[in-house]
């Protein structure tokens, strides 16, 4: 152990930063349970046990949100989750180590804008006045403020989630890919499998496993919600299709009357429903296919 000691001490500051931002926040937990009172703070603020989850149930808003966030994280898990897979195997299919780091490349650099950004250039684009208009303008097409649009907005919100992730996630399914031995794509191509058939007896069972630990770790975080992306493409006019449960908890937590013992509880709420998820997904998978999150 001591000859190891250099390792522990770099894993300090690690260490100390999930001490204070991860596990010393828990403690502010208990405010779900409270009526909280900031002049009392947390000890002294009245103890009222789980009237704040009663009243999640009763009150419309929140209810709209958890099925907001259900609608929209659902849609994203079966639109979204394919494309980074896809494009890996796209990356990897391609001749050349040069053409594959430049479109790796090209892929990867959306993801480090901030959605602050997208948001900006989302609304540049996608205004009555913007480009996208102005380029359907030209068959004949009417403008449309598609930012304004109840049913343009979520498909926005899949596109652009698209556009900015799918080449940061590929990496994972690209690093899977390397580890798969070259001697069974060998092996296939002279059985006469042509690439197509490669990439379905070889590839996508030797990153089945990944794909699977993904897909749990996807459908644990249903009711995420993606509060960044959200936030800064949502107007005033898509606030009924936009409010997801941490947009409610924004509101109601930076509103006029701020409910911080109710915001609280609303949030414990859903990250208890979050390990639900992931725990059953867990479950379901490993029976169904034998391989889970602990192998």
């Amino acid at each position: 152990m001591l000859e190891a000691r250099y390792i522990y001490l770099m894993l300090l500051p690690a260490l100390a930063w999930f001490g204070v931002f991860v596990y010393k926040p828990i403690y502010g937990l208990l405010m779900a349970f409270e009526k909280f009172n900031i002049r009392k703070g947390i000890l002294g603020s009245e103890w009222i046990g789980l009237a704040n989850f009663e009243r999640l149930f009763i009150t419309a808003g929140a209810m709209r949100s958890i099925v907001t966030t259900l609608e929209i994280s659902l849609t994203r898990l079966a639109v979204e989750f394919f494309f980074p897979i896809l494009l890996a195997i796209f990356i990897n299919e391609m001749r050349g180590a040069k053409l594959k780091r430049v479109y790796q490349t090209i892929f990867t650099f959306p993801h480090f804008l901030s959605w602050v950004v997208v948001g900006i250039v989302a609304r540049t684009l996608f205004r009555q006045e913007g480009l996208v208009n102005a380029m359907i303008g030209a068959f004949g097409i009417a403008p449309v403020n598609f930012m304004a649009s109840k049913t343009f907005f979520r498909p926005l919100l899949y596109i652009s989630s698209i556009w900015k992730g799918a080449g940061w996630s590929a990496i994972i399914y690209m690093a899977a890919i390397m580890g798969i031995n070259t001697e069974l794509y060998e092996a296939a191509e002279v059985d006469g499998a042509g690439r197509l058939r490669r990439i379905w007896h070889v590839t996508l069972p030797g990153i089945m496993p990944t794909i699977i630990v993904m897909l749990i770790l996807s459908i644990g975080g249903l009711m995420g919600g993606s509060f960044d992306q959200i936030f800064n493409l949502q107007n005033s006019a898509v606030k009924s299709v936009a409010t997801t449960i941490d947009i409610y908890v924004y509101d109601i937590t930076f509103g006029a009357i701020p409910d911080y013992g109710f915001s609280t509880a609303v949030g414990l709420f859903k990250s208890i429903i979050n390990v639900a998820l992931l725990v059953g997904a867990n479950f379901i998978i490993k029976k169904v296919s034998g391989s889970g999150l602990f192998a």
